[in-house]
């Protein structure tokens, strides 16, 4: 799963962003500004930022200049009502990669999206070959001894999830949060559900979900 850093600080836009993103797929890491952005990339694997100019603390330029000095290959997504020439310039400058004006089109903000994962490569880690199971995040297809399985969207994300920190447990609220997105009211029992179903679909596969008692579930080869 694709992860992006959304720094905005308007609280009702950036909630719409973020559940809209999470809706195509995406998971969303949020804060309100510069600052805040810089603590969660340093606590949070990132594919790529979008970035509201104006903010305070730190604005989208300076947070734009930071990032590409630590870390030139993360793509940055410029967000904003500033539309005029002088502006974009500056922000180009700056090291941003693209630039959105507001109001924001969801439609053309996931295709810029995508086509920045692209540019920058990040597509190839949405594959994962497992013994003889193979995962395509962008299809959505999973494969075992080169025959498609069928999953649910979710089955499928929390098996990525799983499968892309092999060995690595998660707990049930973790998988909550990766799969069905931080503002769901789903209950960890959904996550055992899902486990459950995802256990009968891979009887040929050299991957096992594992329970680890009073912990969660991590992803192995058998």
């Amino acid at each position: 799963m694709f992860h992006i850093l959304l720094a905005e600080d308007e609280v009702p836009l950036r909630k719409l962003i973020k559940r809209n993103l999470e809706m195509r797929g995406f998971a969303v890491y949020e804060c309100g500004n510069g600052n805040e952005a810089l603590s969660l990339l340093e606590q949070k694997d990132v594919d790529l930022v979008i970035a509201d100019v104006m903010m305070p603390a730190l604005d989208g330029n300076q947070l734009t200049q930071a990032i590409k000095s630590s870390d030139a290959d993360l793509p940055v997504l410029m967000l904003t009502a500033l539309s005029a020439i002088a502006d974009k310039r500056k922000s180009f400058e700056g090291g941003a990669d693209d630039y959105m004006t507001k109001p924001v089109d969801f439609e053309e903000l996931e295709l810029r999206v995508r086509a920045l994962l692209r540019r920058y490569g990040r597509v190839s880690k949405q594959k994962i070959q497992a013994g003889n199971t193979q995962l395509d995040f962008v299809s959505k297809t999973l494969k075992v001894n080169g025959i498609t399985v069928d999953t649910t969207k979710k089955e499928f994300l929390l098996l990525f999830t799983l499968l892309s920190s092999q060995g690595r447990i998660f707990s049930r609220a973790q998988l909550l949060d990766e799969v069905w997105g931080l503002d769901s009211e789903s209950l960890e029992r959904t996550v055992d559900v899902h486990i459950n179903k995802l256990r009968e679909k891979l009887l040929q596969s050299d991957v096992a979900i594992v329970s680890v008692r009073g912990l969660g579930y991590k992803a192995e080869l058998k």
